[in-house]
């Protein structure tokens, strides 16, 4: 039955796709719709996703870009699976991106783009909006969005270019009153971001305004959705990508450790917002060196580390390979420093843009000769935060490089993030010894096995650190073969220590059950949304997440023993599966994927289903 019009019906959750050329402004769209959500109070995560060919031609496939948005009045962890609204602004968008759309679902186009050009750009023989399987099996609304927007503007004496790429806020407008959000916020943002453009700022606001009026008043759409505020923790919040969160726990963890932090990188996809992020805060004692290569930004580190400082690399998957035997030499040395690994699809250049987990394996051993180190892995965008500062409480409390495995995908994503106040956080002891009496760089602290930061240029402490094995407690150089077998032995028990000093893995679902699925890394939500679908069904099916890569929890075998199948979900071809199987003598079920973009629920929850079968 048609609701008649101006109804507003309430929903618990919606998911919109905005999709359109690189320069369409898809991704200001898509945030500034995140924005608004969250400070309306729902619960939101987000997924954008850029084309990998920066200079690809406008209106073919390989440059379209878009940006996906799920928000919910409760909990959730995924950016969705099918949108229920996709706005596609041009043919190559629409061709990308209409499988997704579920059936029924909502897709406004940009009717002015469907032009004949646009149509051979994207592989078209005949205009898809003519085709009535496409109008039976959603509800297509073909808007004029480039015509009304010039309409909009026709008063401002702007080129019809600057007009033009407004539109983007005219689509913006319409879903703002498809799903009754306000208009405030944008119009807020709008005039900050455009203060030195009036012009630009005014005729942005007219065409988000336009098309906020448009739904208003055309007859075309029947009704409104409400999506009602989430019930969240109190406290002050706000909307963090991975990047960022990485780069404020970085920062906040030299402030916990009272230390200048000091970030090193060359700039890589998708890793360099970080850099960009700390950038900003030479203030608060950040220092951040953009390096002619990944092999001096590594370099950088160690001396950064060396010289007492809370040094820090970011890179990706390529760029880990290259620092790799400066990073042997920071496991040797001893040093606390904080390797973090942005994982990107593809082997060599491959996709840059897109998300994978393929950097595992590199991680653990792509080192030569015993070379181990601690490696964590962030379960979603705000945390991405609290594993940068666990990395260097690590590094400093085990004196070892630590290895931070974050991806494309909570990079790049959002969600709500709950600020925390500062002594709300536990400190990061920090002890420099400067007492020359019965000093040695390599002897051990009990617990720990970690050898003295002594800090350069200390009176009495003079010492030298090199690549060459040593003796174990004066670190003069050695080539006995009974000192290199002890300081290997030495470095792999302190890294396997770690796990004395870590929480146990907490499995989420019945204690003993038929199945568990175990996820690492971005994968969790998909992962526990779908194990969560499938106790609504009465499974005993438990999930767990593993942060804590190596060494893995001190538990975590005996819990493998609870169930008698263990699904892995994981962006790459088993990776986790591997090392799961090698350690703990236990069959477990690969489920991988490598196609450039996360899991779906639909597709975890059916692997899982077959295997309770």
């Amino acid at each position: 039955m048609t609701e008649p019009a101006g109804a507003v019906e309430t929903r618990e959750q919606a998911t919109i796709l905005f999709c359109g050329d690189s320069g369409d402004g898809m991704q200001l769209t898509g945030n500034q719709l995140t924005s608004t959500s969250a400070v309306y109070g729902n619960d939101v995560s987000t997924l954008p996703d850029y084309p990998s060919e920066i200079r690809a031609p406008s209106g073919s496939l390989a440059g379209v870009s878009a940006f996906q948005l799920h928000f919910a009045s409760h909990e959730i962890h995924t950016p969705g699976d099918s949108p229920d609204v996709l706005v596609a602004m041009n043919p190559a968008s629409l061709k990308v991106y209409l499988p997704r759309l579920q059936p029924g679902g909502v897709l406004i186009v940009d009717r002015d783009a469907f032009a004949a050009r646009g149509l051979t750009r994207a592989g078209y023989d005949s205009n898809p909006l003519d085709d009535p399987v496409i109008a039976c099996r959603y509800r297509l609304h073909a808007v004029p969005v480039t015509t009304m927007t010039q309409q909009a503007l026709e008063s401002l004496d702007l080129k019809r270019s600057v007009k033009t790429r407004c539109k983007n806020f005219f689509a913006l407008g319409l879903v703002y009153w498809l799903y009754a959000r306000p208009l405030q916020q944008s119009l807020d943002w709008i005039g900050q971001k455009f203060a030195r453009s009036p012009e630009v700022a005014r005729a942005n606001r007219l065409a988000l305004q336009a098309g906020y009026h448009y739904g208003e008043t055309s007859e075309a759409f029947d009704v409104q959705w409400q999506v009602e505020p989430a019930t969240v923790r109190p406290g002050t919040w706000r909307t963090i990508n991975g990047n960022e969160a990485a780069a404020l726990g970085l920062l906040t963890a030299a402030r916990l450790a009272d230390k200048p932090l000091v970030y090193s990188s060359y700039p890589i996809t998708p890793a360099s917002e970080i850099l960009h992020h700390l950038s900003r805060w030479k203030h608060l004692d950040a220092r951040t060196i953009q390096a002619e290569d990944e092999i001096a930004a590594m370099g950088a580190t160690i001396g950064a580390a060396y010289g007492g400082a809370f040094a820090v690399t970011g890179t990706s998957g390529p760029g880990l390979c290259l620092k790799s035997e400066a990073i042997n030499l920071a496991v040797m040395l001893e040093l606390p420093l904080v390797i973090l690994d942005v994982q990107r699809g593809g082997p060599s250049t491959g996709l840059p843009t897109k998300t994978e987990q393929g950097d595992l394996l590199q991680a653990m051993f792509g080192r030569n000769s015993e070379s181990p180190l601690p490696v964590l892995a962030p379960a979603s965008p705000a945390e991405c935060f609290d594993v940068a500062i666990e990395a260097f409480r690590i590094a400093v409390r085990h004196m070892t490089p630590v290895l931070v495995l974050s991806e494309g995908f909570l990079a790049n994503s959002s969600e709500p993030w709950r600020i925390p106040a500062f002594n709300e956080l536990e400190p990061i002891p920090v002890q420099h010894p400067d007492d020359p009496r019965g000093f040695q760089p390599y002897s051990r602290e009990e617990t720990t096995l970690a050898r003295p930061w002594a800090i350069p240029g200390t009176p009495g402490m003079e010492h030298r650190l090199g690549g060459l094995e040593k003796h174990p407690g004066t670190g003069a150089v050695s080539y006995a073969p009974e000192d290199h077998a002890a300081m290997c032995a030495l470095r792999r028990d302190k890294v396997a220590g770690v796990a004395g000093f870590i929480p146990e893995i907490e499995v989420s679902g019945p204690e003993e059950g038929d199945l568990l699925v175990l996820s690492w890394g971005g994968a969790r939500g998909a992962a526990i949304t779908a194990v969560e679908r499938l106790q609504g069904k009465g499974r005993r099916v438990a999930h767990a997440q593993l942060r804590y890569l190596n060494p893995f929890p001190r538990n975590l075998g005996e819990v493998l023993q609870r169930y008698p199948t263990v699904m892995i979900p994981e962006l790459n071809l088993g990776q986790l599966a591997m090392l799961i199987r090698a350690k703990y003598l236990v069959e477990v079920v690969s489920f991988a994927r490598v196609q450039g973009r996360p899991f779906t629920v639909d597709e975890i929850e059916a692997r899982a289903g077959e295997l309770l079968a």
